[in-house]
C-alpha cells in the first residue's frame, strides 16, 4: 500500500513503532509475540502497531503455516528516504555529507558518543551476519 509521506510519518510518530522497526532491522523477521516480548508490550498491542506499520508499507508479512513473520519493507523505506531527501534542507542531497560537517565541529564528548554508537551498530551488523551464515 502506497501512502503519502505524511502518513508514513504519522505511523512513525509513535515511539513503540520506531522501536519495532529498529528491532526488525537488527534481528530480521520476527513474529508478533516475539516483538511484544522484546519491546515489553502486549501481543495485542504489538499486533495493532504492526497493522499500522503494514498499512504504511513499512513492514511486510507472509504467513508461514501458523507463524506470521514481520520484516522491514526495504523498498518502501528506500522510497520514503528518497522523498525525504527531496525536502531535506541540510544540503547533503542524500549523501549523508552532513555528518562530515557535524563531525568537523564536534567536541571530544560528541565524538566519543558517536564512536560508541558506531561500535554498537557494528556489533549488530556482525551478529546479523553471523546469524545469516548459519
Amino acid at each position: 500500500m502506497d501512502l503519502e509521506v505524511s502518513e508514513m510519518f504519522k505511523a512513525l510518530a509513535v515511539e513503540t513503532r520506531v522501536r519495532i522497526l529498529d528491532l526488525l532491522k537488527a534481528q530480521g523477521p520476527l513474529g508478533a509475540k516475539e516483538i511484544a516480548r522484546q519491546t515489553g508490550i502486549t501481543a495485542a498491542a504489538a499486533s495493532q502497531h504492526l497493522k499500522i506499520l503494514r498499512q504504511a508499507g513499512l513492514v511486510r508479512s507472509e504467513r508461514k503455516g501458523y507463524w506470521i513473520p514481520y520484516a522491514i519493507n526495504e523498498e518502501a523505506l528506500e522510497r520514503y528516504r528518497r522523498q525525504l531527501t527531496e525536502v531535506c534542507t541540510c544540503g547533503c542531497r542524500g549523501t549523508a555529507n552532513w555528518r562530515e560537517q557535524e563531525l568537523e565541529n564536534a567536541d571530544v564528548e560528541a565524538l566519543k558518543k558517536y564512536e560508541k554508537d558506531l561500535q554498537e551498530e557494528l556489533k549488530i551488523v556482525r551478529q546479523r551476519l553471523e546469524e545469516m551464515s548459519k
